[in-house]
């Protein structure tokens, strides 16, 4: 055990309620540093505490765990937190420090102005060490830093780069003709004859020769430390229409893959290939849910919206039905496919619902799609995977970089968190999707606008 630094060293954070309803467990998480939360921050957690959405299981947790240190102390002195290289927390009572007032410099009384408030009066209060607020409110630290108070995102699991994110998928040049043959006769090769480190589980590469007149697209197999051939499939009438999907298909069919995760931005296919390739190994599961969480515009509650719960809940689930109705254009409605579709929604062995609404049902069995998966916290991420039972299949489909939650960003959602932890698991297969393949006009907007 090393000892703690000095008190100039060490700094006091004060949490606010965002970053709490991201990480239950946050102020167990800042190494010797003291922690601190206003008490605002209590009180707003206290209004979440009710619910079935992760930030209520989040908010009754965290309130469980500050129970626990309220029996031994009083939360207004600091607080020892577990273990001899942790801080002290505290709960801060003071919100009306003896200078300025964020409540009248922004000329609104608020919650988040109070706790600005409260890491005022610390700062006051300690003087010898550094203050620091933080929070998954880039407004709210914004604010802060107006007033003079150092203020940061809460970045325990974050990823460093979305830019170099793992993508799934390598482009091989300058290939032996005599390789890429071999595959073609035999499906596959040992991955020596490429190259000699052992490849990412599951990574897929395009394979061309050094004139670019022969390739192959093929994927490093764990189970049998070989690179295999990847041919292109037809499911439910979609064909994938370059490598990328092809790879992102093959994926989703594969039975020995447990665990797929397709990122790409808007109109290269992600949730079609997912859920067309769901439909076709439809006799493998007991059921496919395609789901996706609800996060409105403007981040108003969907009870703002005219009608009855499933008329609030229709508009955000629309873009899962127009996949759905694109794979049934594929054929004509006298079609058996067409037909056996139809009864598959009214049996709900093919079940479009919100994500929240899929809390308690049983995960065996189960082919499940979360669509808009960058709009996901780490942690509910894992709840989701960690619910899989026997035979269960999970894909995940979103665009890291088209985020609709105020308190995620490229760095701290939890698709992005997935893709760079559970990478090379032999369960595990990601592919990016990088060509838009929904229209010309539609590629032009997305590259020039």
């Amino acid at each position: 055990m090393g000892k703690k630094n000095s008190n100039a060293e060490r700094k006091v954070f004060v949490i606010d309620t965002s970053a709490i309803l991201f990480d239950h467990n946050i102020i167990f998480n800042f190494k010797e540093h003291d922690v601190a939360i206003p008490i605002t921050v209590l009180e707003e957690i206290d209004r979440f505490k009710k619910g079935n959405d992760v930030i209520n299981f989040e908010a009754r947790e965290f309130i469980r765990s500050i129970d626990k240190l309220s029996f031994k102390y009083s939360l207004q002195d600091w607080i020892p937190l577990n273990g001899s290289t942790r801080g002290r927390f505290r709960v801060l009572m003071n919100e009306n420090g003896n200078g300025v007032d964020a409540n009248q410099v922004f000329h609104e009384r608020k919650a988040d102005h109070n706790i600005i408030n409260a890491a005022l009066a610390l700062k006051e209060e300690i003087t010898d060490r550094k203050v620091v607020l933080v929070s998954k409110d880039i407004n709210l630290r914004l604010k802060a830093r107006s007033l003079n108070i150092a203020s940061e995102d809460y970045q325990t699991g974050n990823i460093q780069s979305p830019e170099t994110l793992y993508s799934g998928k390598t482009l091989l040049k300058n290939v032996s003709r005599k390789v890429i043959d071999l595959i073609y006769h035999n499906g596959s090769c040992h991955y020596r004859e490429l190259m000699k480190k052992r490849p990412v589980a599951n990574h897929y590469f395009i394979l061309k020769t050094k004139n670019e007149s022969t390739s192959a697209l093929v994927f490093y197999n764990p189970q049998t430390e070989r690179i295999e051939r990847v041919t292109k499939e037809t499911c439910a009438g979609i064909r994938p229409r370059n490598a990328e999907q092809t790879f992102a298909m093959h994926a989703v069919l594969n039975p020995h893959i447990k665990l797929v995760s397709i990122q790409g931005v808007a109109g290269t296919g992600k949730t079609l290939i997912a859920l067309a390739s769901a439909i076709y190994q439809k006799s493998k599961f007991r059921q496919i849910y395609l789901s996706r969480p609800i996060v409105p515009l403007s981040n108003k509650d969907i009870g703002y919206l005219p009608g009855d719960i499933k008329s609030k809940i229709n508009p955000f689930m629309e873009p899962l039905w127009d996949n759905l109705k694109f794979i049934q254009n594929q054929y004509k409605e006298s079609d058996k496919e067409f037909q056996k579709l139809n009864e598959m929604i009214e049996t709900e062995k093919l079940h479009i619902t919100p994500l929240a609404y899929i809390r308690g049902r049983s995960l065996s069995n189960i082919c499940f799609i979360v669509d808009e998966a960058q709009n996901l916290t780490p942690h509910e991420v894992k709840t989701i995977i960690t619910r899989a039972g026997e035979d269960t299949k999970i894909i995940f489909t979103g665009d890291i970089f088209q985020i609709d939650s105020p308190y995620l960003d490229s760095h701290s959602n939890g698709l992005s968190v997935m893709i760079e932890k559970i990478k090379n698991n032999p369960l595990y297969a990601h592919i990016t999707l990088e060509k838009g393949e929904r229209s010309e006009l539609a590629n032009v907007a997305g590259q020039l606008m």
